[in-house]
């Protein structure tokens, strides 16, 4: 089953002479459960082709089925509705709330969406990545790696349907980064979890289930990864 498709999806800045084409014509399906890495050289496209399928931008042209919901067609209060509920977002520096605990980190999606939080759920994730022992700790006072881990607990607090990740070992050394992936991966086989993530790191991207390389805005292979 597709998760999630894109269809002619088209984004360009600017107008006349100025405009720049960052994505042209792009179609683009994930099934339920993949794992996906988008690759490119820089300026290739892959940022501006996450933040049209996590809803953070709005596509020139074309269309972005979640659970084959067209978000485009939603109002902006129901899109931010959809993004808090349907989608977890990982960012390559953290975006932590200085002033939060790491626990409090994590379930602020759910307490902004008003829902309960399952505390056996938020221990279970802590446990799993690792930083139960760490969870009454300011972002102040953790390593990269533990920043990163609490960010991705927060992406799967609210049980979203697709989880994007922009570079999520891009600001970590290789030997947290490899560990961080690892827990990564575990987290979304555990929970049944469906990840898009950008990574410029070719070893990385070889741990994904398929490769899609991206070039002046178009897709230029898709590839299942042999393991």
């Amino acid at each position: 089953m597709d998760i999630l498709k894109s269809e002619n999806l088209s984004k360009t800045y600017g107008s006349g002479e100025i405009s720049v084409e960052a994505l042209k014509n792009v179609d683009f399906t994930v099934k339920e459960g993949e794992f996906v890495a988008v690759v490119g050289a820089s300026g290739s496209g892959k940022s501006t082709l996450l933040h049209l399928l996590g809803g953070l931008d709005k596509p020139t042209n074309g269309k972005v089925l979640i659970n084959d919901r067209d978000i485009y067609t939603l109002k902006e209060k129901d899109l931010s509705i959809f993004r808090r509920r349907e989608i977890g977002f990982i960012f390559q520096f953290y975006n932590l709330v200085p002033v939060l605990t790491a626990k409090e980190n994590i379930t602020l999606p759910l307490l902004l969406d008003g829902r309960t939080i399952d505390k056996d759920y938020i221990d279970e994730l802590l446990s799993t990545l690792k930083i139960k022992d760490r969870k009454e700790h300011l972002p102040s006072a953790l390593s990269g790696g533990q920043q990163q881990r609490v960010a991705i607990a927060r992406a799967l607090a609210t049980k979203p349907s697709i989880i994007f990740a922009d570079e999520p070992t891009g600001n970590l050394d290789s030997k947290i980064s490899s560990e961080v992936l690892d827990l990564l991966r575990i987290s979304i086989k555990k929970y049944h979890q469906t990840l898009v993530m950008i990574t410029h790191d070719e070893e990385v991207a070889k741990t994904a289930d398929r490769i899609v390389t991206l070039e002046d805005g178009k897709i230029i292979s898709n590839e299942v990864v042999v393991k």
